[in-house]
């Protein structure tokens, strides 16, 4: 089966890769309501039917482009260096994640809000598989705060499946309201960032003083 361009319908089309780019683009620079199939193959030089051909629907496109922001997401999540070794500091890390959950979420807040939205964008809602996509990025943070708990950073009762639930709230209620410009006046968002993510920390069990190095030294990238 070819695609209406005589392209075979593979991941590596660079039909579907331009349908994709330009989807993205549309959603970075115009907002939802300006994504359409016919908007999109008028752009990239293609049929309507390309869209069906590559992904069987909108819907089909959109869960591709959350599936390439979830990918995304990892690779700057997989830039923040583990905290493996004997004397290296696993609160630091964990800062680090949380820097770059808000990066991603301000670089791309509209894919953002496709992955962790639940947004009805061009009929698209999120199935639980969809979700799991979401869900299975929090292994990082959650081993993060397993290291701090086995560093003696975090108390030894501390739940990390939990604690990274209570965390993953936190940083998407301050991406959202950073988004829609609630986060005004003397302190901005990297404030509250800092000021939750020391917090989090001491209410973990870490010492105030050493908990508010970590995190600095974990967000001053």
């Amino acid at each position: 089966m070819s695609t209406p361009n005589g392209e075979p319908p593979t991941a590596a089309s660079p039909v579907r890769r331009r349908l994709l780019d330009e989807a993205a683009r549309v959603l970075a620079e115009e907002g939802p309501a300006a994504l359409s199939a016919r908007r999109l193959v008028k752009a990239v030089g293609a049929s309507t039917m390309a869209v069906y051909t590559h992904f069987g629907s909108m819907p089909g496109l959109v869960r591709e482009l959350m599936r390439e922001g979830v990918a995304r997401f990892a690779a700057r999540v997989e830039d923040v260096e583990p905290a493996t070794a004997p004397d290296a500091d696993p609160v630091r890390e964990l800062a680090g994640l949380c820097r770059v959950y808000q990066e991603f979420a301000r670089a791309e807040p509209d894919v953002y809000a496709v992955m962790f939205g639940g947004s009805g964008l061009a009929g698209f809602e999120l199935t639980d598989e969809d979700r799991q996509m979401g869900v299975r990025l929090l292994r990082y943070p959650r081993n993060a705060i397993r290291r701090c708990v086995a560093a003696g950073r975090f108390r030894a009762d501390v739940d990390a499946d939990l604690a990274v639930r209570q965390l993953f709230a936190q940083m998407h209620g301050l991406a959202r309201l950073a988004h829609a410009g609630y986060i005004m006046g003397i302190y901005g968002p990297d404030d509250v960032l800092a000021g939750m993510l020391r917090d989090f920390a001491v209410a973990a069990g870490d010492d105030p003083e050493r908990a508010a190095e970590s995190v600095r030294s974990g967000l001053a990238h």
